[in-house]
């Protein structure tokens, strides 16, 4: 079984438009968090989110371009193209690359500006390029189109876990020998009218007013809700040996994966965690560690009272008394809910 390292990292995020910003924000504790700026959310119960801030596309595609695709597409592609420069990646078969990035919403932003054209002025006059632009897979096959990689793509869907979906899928693509070197991650741009009602509707979000970084406070006994966010996070996976024989920066190396899902319900979780459980004993035995030699969990940690006391009844289930040794956190405290 080929072994799979990271060797490029790329984010753009509320926090930072790029690796380095991303990281001395959250080091320093610093939140991305504030009343929302991109429409007016006066009239909404919740009026606070996790915005990117001043991303600018240039150098990335062409203006007509921009004015094309969906900004969870653009958001992807700055990701992806810091990521692949971070790797140093050079005389690669480009067949031999493939794309697994994800989104849970896709474009639906753009879904509803041209409902609006279609309603207000014709069948006529939506654009040509309204169907490729918002497809959930437009992210992935638009970086295979600027990077010229033509390895395996596609772009998994599955809520809250499709980031981590899509970095589990590639390295398993790796390891079976279908390529060997994949950008996998997720992107998301939702924040508008439409989604942001619906959340309210569903009563999941935070309405923090006096100070919006405290929205979202995973595990804290007064924890009210999630906070939106958006923004991407892409990495470069490489076969290990490949990478070692180049020289390439080794991050990390992606030991384990596991899956699993509740069968429960379609919103809240299942409050004795059997799914959560079994996705991280999944994990462990896939990668030979032991639970006792964790020491950090990232835990999915929304700010929902149901879903932190879920996972941390999870934790508990599979680590026993090392639970109480280990570092947990959730940078969704920083970044909203993306």
């Amino acid at each position: 079984m080929r072994r799979v390292a990271v060797t490029g990292l790329g984010a753009v995020t509320p926090l930072g438009n790029d690796v380095a910003s991303t990281w001395d924000a959250a080091v320093a504790g610093r939140s991305g968090i504030d009343f929302i700026q991109s429409f007016d959310a006066s009239g909404f119960p919740v009026r606070v989110a996790a915005e990117v801030k001043d991303f600018a596309v240039d150098g990335l595609v062409s203006p007509k371009e921009a004015r094309r695709l969906d900004r969870n597409v653009l958001l992807a592609l700055g990701a992806a193209r810091e990521a692949m420069g971070d790797a140093g990646l050079n005389g690669f078969d480009p067949a031999r690359v493939g794309v697994v990035v994800g989104s849970a919403i896709g474009g639906l932003p753009g879904i509803v500006e041209q409902q609006e054209i279609l309603r207000e002025r014709g069948a006529d006059r939506v654009s040509p390029h309204f169907i490729p632009s918002v497809l959930v897979d437009t992210a992935s096959g638009q970086l295979a189109i600027s990077l010229g990689l033509r390895g395996p793509n596609y772009a998994p869907v599955s809520a809250c876990a499709t980031g981590s979906h899509a970095v589990g899928e590639g390295a398993e693509i790796i390891r079976r020998g279908d390529a060997d070197v994949i950008l996998a991650g997720g992107t998301e741009s939702c924040i508008h009218p439409l989604i942001l009602a619906g959340f309210c509707a569903m009563r999941g979000l935070a309405a923090e007013e006096e100070h919006p970084p405290r929205a979202s406070r995973p595990f804290d006994a007064t924890r009210a809700g999630f906070v939106m966010g958006e923004g991407a996070g892409i990495l470069v996976l490489e076969e290990l040996e490949a990478a070692q024989r180049r020289g390439a920066t080794i991050y990390a190396e992606v030991r384990g994966y596991g899956a699993s899902n509740d069968a429960y319900h379609l919103a809240a979780p299942d409050p004795d965690s059997v799914g959560v459980a079994e996705m991280m004993r999944a994990a462990l035995a896939r990668a030979g560690v032991d639970p006792g030699d964790v020491d950090y969990i990232n835990a999915h940690g929304t700010s929902t009272p149901l879903g932190d006391l879920a996972e941390t009844k999870a934790i508990k289930d599979v680590f026993g008394d090392h639970a109480y040794e280990l570092a947990v956190s959730s940078t969704k405290s920083m970044t909203g809910h993306c």
